[in-house]
């Protein structure tokens, strides 16, 4: 594993670049010695960013499915292609770019791989988190009116799930030889959307599938836990404590209520860092800063400061 205090997604900036390692310099810059490569970057960018590696610039921790980006797709899409799709060709195309990013990531010297598992279609066309976003942002939480459209919900999606969650699992048992090959971890991203796969009912079902295979566990998001939370769906507390016996590591960023997730954190956000951060993640987990494009320089170094002072009291692990 890697320290968790040096590890930075470039989905912060690689549309701002036309080269990787410009872009990779910019995050060195900043006091990171590692990268997440997220999903988004084009192939284009790969030469630079492995020239930036070899020469010892930046270290690659780890890698967002999809990467490189498929060339087929128009911007970051990294559910262009499903796990869970009703289409079989879809599926296959996900397995297949996924074998890819393995290879990827390997070859940078990463140690995981964050996966999107796929959804539940609850509705078509049709978000059933869209819906529960609206009625909290009017004030709704915690009525009768939002318990009801809630608990609908949920009893809609208990039903349809095992499908969905069946499909999720026969793509980690595809992807799961090629990982132990190449000496990578599968790392199973907690989703910010009620129709996405896993959800919290579903994670301890097929983590406890996986739990004698060290190359799948438990990938954290705090910002995406953090949205549920804010629409009741489960308790960010309750919820790790739950997954912690799985757990790799994380991505950080904050939530500016209720949805608002990739903000830099300490900075007006909901997440509990203090508390949730010392009392579920140790120093030798991968702790990777994923922000959006808008966060500023600034927020980023002022945000890193705390941050080290509190990963420095966190258990070694």
């Amino acid at each position: 594993m890697l320290s968790s205090v040096n590890v930075f997604s470039t989905c912060w900036n690689s549309s701002r670049h036309k080269e990787g390692g410009p872009m990779c310099d910019e995050i060195r810059e900043l006091g990171f010695e590692y990268i997440e490569a997220s999903h988004g970057m084009p192939l284009s960018m790969l030469p630079g960013l492995m020239q930036a590696v070899e020469e010892k610039r930046i270290r690659v921790a780890g890698v967002h499915n999809f990467f490189p980006a498929p060339i087929d797709v128009r911007g970051d899409a990294p559910d262009a292609f499903r796990f869970t799709s009703h289409r079989p060709e879809q599926r296959a195309r996900a397995l297949n770019l996924t074998m890819e990013t393995l290879r990827a990531a390997a070859a940078l010297g990463a140690s995981y791989v964050v996966l999107h598992m796929g959804e539940v279609e609850l509705f078509r066309g049709h978000k059933a988190t869209h819906t529960l976003q609206r009625m909290v942002r009017h004030g709704l939480a915690g009525t009768e009116e939002y318990a009801r459209v809630k608990g609908e919900l949920v009893r809609r999606r208990i039903k349809l799930a095992p499908l969905y969650l069946q499909r999720a699992k026969d793509a980690l048992y595809a992807l799961v030889d090629k990982a132990k090959e190449l000496n990578l971890v599968l790392g199973v991203e907690g989703r910010s959307h009620f129709e996405q796969v896993p959800g919290e009912l579903e994670f301890p079902d097929l983590l406890a599938e996986f739990a004698d295979c060290p190359h799948v566990r438990y990938w954290h998001d705090f910002g995406h836990i953090q949205r549920k939370h804010n629409l009741l769906l489960l308790n960010h507390d309750t919820y790790l404590r739950k997954l912690s016996p799985y757990m790799y590591g994380a991505h950080v960023n904050d939530v500016q209520w209720p949805q608002r997730d990739h903000r830099a954190p300490f900075q007006g956000g909901d997440v509990d860092f203090d508390t949730l951060l010392p009392r579920y993640f140790t120093q030798s987990m991968p702790l990777t800063w994923e922000l959006s494009k808008s966060v500023t320089r600034e927020q980023i170094l002022i945000a890193k400061e705390r941050w080290d002072a509190l990963h420095a009291r966190l258990p070694q692990g």
